[in-house]
C-alpha cells in the first residue's frame, strides 16, 4: 500500500502552521512534520481589532507550495481554525471589509440585549450553545448596527476556515462543527435558526446549508498543475482536537488545552436541560453526529499575556520556580470577563486578587502560580458539573493540545480533579484534521479506528492524582462533590 500524504492547515489566534502527515496503511504508522510556521496577530483598523486574512492566506499558500517544491504528491488538504469569526463576501466573491476578531469589544451589552428580547432559555433551547459575549449571534448584530455600509455590500458570510477553503477552491462551504459555535444553528435541525438570525438583522441568504465533515469542497491547483482535493474537516480546531483525543471509553472526559481550555465529553444526544443552561454548558457539533458537550475555560491565554508583558522566554524555568511556591494563596475566576482582553493581564490578575481580599501576586512566578492553581480548581469544578449532568463520574481525563506539555498544570489538574490525567497528543487539532482526511480517502472507517492509530503513534503520559497534595486538600475543603444527576 502506498503512503498517503495529507496536509493540515492549523490556524490559531497567535500562530499558524502548515503540517504534512505521512500515513502508511499497513503498519498504521502516522508521522507529522512541520513545513511552515507563521505568526497571527490582531491589527487595529478603524477602531476595530481585525484579522489580517490576506497575510494569512499568503502564508497558507506559501506553506502548501513548500510541500509541492519537495516533490511530494499531496493527497488532500484540510483547514481548521478558531470559531465564531467570519468574513463577508460580495456577489463577485470579493472580501467586504476585514473580519473583526472575537476579542474586539464591539459586542458589549448585546448578549444581555438578546436575552431581554428573545429570552435566555429560548436561545438555549434553539441552539444548545453556551452564552459567550463574542458568539457570532452578537457579532452579527453589532455588524448590522455599527457597520450598515458593509451589510449592504455583502452577499455571503463565511466562517474563517470556510473562507480560506473558498480562496483555495472558489467554492462556498459552511462546515457544521464550526457553524455550531456561532449560536445560530438550530440544535434539532442542524440548519440555521431563522428566529436567531432574524434577531441579528443579517439575511439568511448569507448562509448555505451546513455540511458535515468528510466532504470534498473543491480542488486547489498546485504550481505543478495537480488538482488536490480540499476536504471539509472538522474545521473548528477543538472539534478536530477531540477527534484525536484517544478516549478509552464513554467514561473518559477530554480537555483541549491551549489559548482556551475546552473541557467536556462526547455524547450522541445533546444536554439542554435547565441544569445545563444554568451551568452554561455548550453542545457543539462533532464528527459522526456526536455532540461535544463541553464548557469553555479561559485557559492559557492568561499565561500567554503575562509571559508577553513580563518579557519571559524561558517558560520551563518559570514553571520550575512556580512549582516551588505554596499552592492556593492566590485564586481568581479565570472565566471572569475582565480577563478576556485587559490592557494588562498582570495588573488585572493583581486587581482581582486585591478585590477578593487575598494576597496579591507580585513576581512572575506568583502570577503563574495564581493562574495554574486557579485553572486546576476551575477544571475540577467544571468536571464535577459535567459528571453531575450525566449522572456518572469520569474515569479518566485526557489533556490534549499544546497545554498538555505543562507537567505542573497536568499534575495540579490530576490532584484537583481526583482522577488520572493522560496527557497527549500535543498536536491534537492537526491530527484530528488529518484523521478526517484519511477517512475521506477511505483509509480509515471512522473516528474510533483513527483513535486507535493515535494511541499507537502518539506519546502519552499518565499523571496519577495525589490526594495529599495542597490543592487536593483545598478542593476537599472548599469544593464539595456533586453526585446527583442533573439532566435526568
Amino acid at each position: 500500500m502506498s503512503i498517503r500524504h495529507c496536509v493540515a492547515v492549523d490556524l490559531g489566534a497567535s500562530s499558524g502552521r502548515v503540517m504534512l502527515a505521512s500515513y502508511q496503511p499497513g503498519p498504521r504508522a502516522l508521522t507529522l512534520r512541520e513545513i511552515h510556521r507563521f505568526t497571527n496577530s490582531l491589527q487595529k483598523v478603524d477602531g476595530f481589532d481585525c484579522w489580517d486574512v490576506d497575510s494569512l492566506e499568503g502564508e497558507i499558500r506559501r506553506g502548501l507550495e513548500k510541500v509541492c517544491e519537495q516533490g511530494i504528491l499531496i493527497d488532500s488538504i484540510g483547514i481548521d481554525t478558531w470559531g465564531v469569526d467570519y468574513v463577508l463576501l460580495d456577489k463577485q466573491g470579493q472580501r467586504v471589509g476585514l473580519p473583526i476578531a472575537y476579542r474586539d469589544d464591539r459586542t458589549q451589552g448585546l448578549l444581555r440585549h438578546a436575552e431581554a428580547q428573545l429570552g435566555r432559555a429560548e436561545i438555549y433551547r434553539r441552539s444548545g450553545i453556551q452564552f459567550l459575549p463574542f458568539n457570532t449571534l452578537y457579532q452579527l448584530r453589532a455588524l448590522v448596527e455599527q457597520q450598515p455600509e458593509l451589510v449592504s455590500q455583502a452577499a455571503h458570510a463565511l466562517l474563517i476556515p470556510d473562507y480560506f477553503s473558498f480562496r483555495l477552491t472558489g467554492n462556498l462551504n459552511w462546515e457544521y462543527t464550526n457553524a455550531t459555535t456561532t449560536q445560530l444553528v438550530n440544535i434539532n435541525s442542524d440548519s440555521w435558526d431563522e428566529t436567531l438570525l432574524n434577531w441579528t438583522g443579517a439575511p439568511l441568504a448569507w448562509f448555505g446549508k451546513p455540511t458535515h465533515p468528510g466532504n470534498v469542497i473543491g480542488h486547489w491547483i498546485c504550481p505543478q498543475g495537480n488538482r488536490i482535493p480540499v476536504v471539509a474537516v472538522a474545521s473548528h480546531d477543538t472539534a478536530s482536537a477531540v477527534i484525536a483525543s484517544p478516549l478509552a471509553d464513554r467514561h473518559a472526559a477530554y480537555l483541549s488545552s491551549g489559548t482556551w481550555s475546552l473541557m467536556g465529553f462526547e455524547s450522541l444526544t445533546p444536554y439542554t436541560c435547565d441544569a445545563a443552561l444554568q451551568a452554561n454548558i455548550t453542545n457543539e457539533g462533532g464528527a459522526e453526529g456526536r455532540y461535544r458537550v463541553l464548557k469553555n475555560i479561559m485557559g492559557l491565554w492568561l499565561l500567554q499575556r503575562v509571559l508577553k508583558e513580563q518579557n519571559i522566554s524561558d517558560l520551563q524555568g518559570l514553571i520550575a520556580r512556580t512549582a516551588a511556591l505554596p499552592a492556593c494563596r492566590f485564586i481568581i475566576d479565570c472565566n471572569d470577563d475582565r480577563f478576556i482582553n485587559p490592557a494588562s493581564m498582570s495588573a488585572e490578575i493583581q486587581a482581582a486578587c486585591r478585590d477578593a481580599g487575598q494576597p496579591v501576586p507580585e513576581s512572575d512566578a506568583e502570577l503563574a502560580r495564581c493562574i495554574f492553581d486557579s485553572l486546576a480548581l476551575l477544571y475540577a469544578r467544571v468536571l464535577n458539573e459535567l459528571a453531575a449532568l450525566r449522572g456518572q463520574p469520569f474515569s479518566q481525563l485526557h489533556i490534549v493540545g499544546g497545554g498538555c506539555q505543562n507537567t505542573l498544570l497536568n499534575q495540579l489538574c490530576a490532584d484537583a480533579c481526583g482522577i488520572a490525567v493522560v496527557a497527549g497528543p500535543i498536536e491534537a487539532s492537526t491530527l484530528g484534521n488529518i484523521g478526517i482526511q484519511l477517512m475521506t480517502l477511505d483509509e480509515l472507517a471512522n473516528v474510533d479506528e483513527f483513535r486507535q492509530v493515535v494511541r499507537g503513534n502518539a506519546a502519552l503520559t499518565t499523571f496519577t492524582p495525589n490526594p495529599d497534595s495542597e490543592i487536593a486538600r483545598f478542593v476537599a475543603q472548599f469544593q464539595p462533590q456533586q453526585t446527583k444527576e442533573l439532566c435526568a
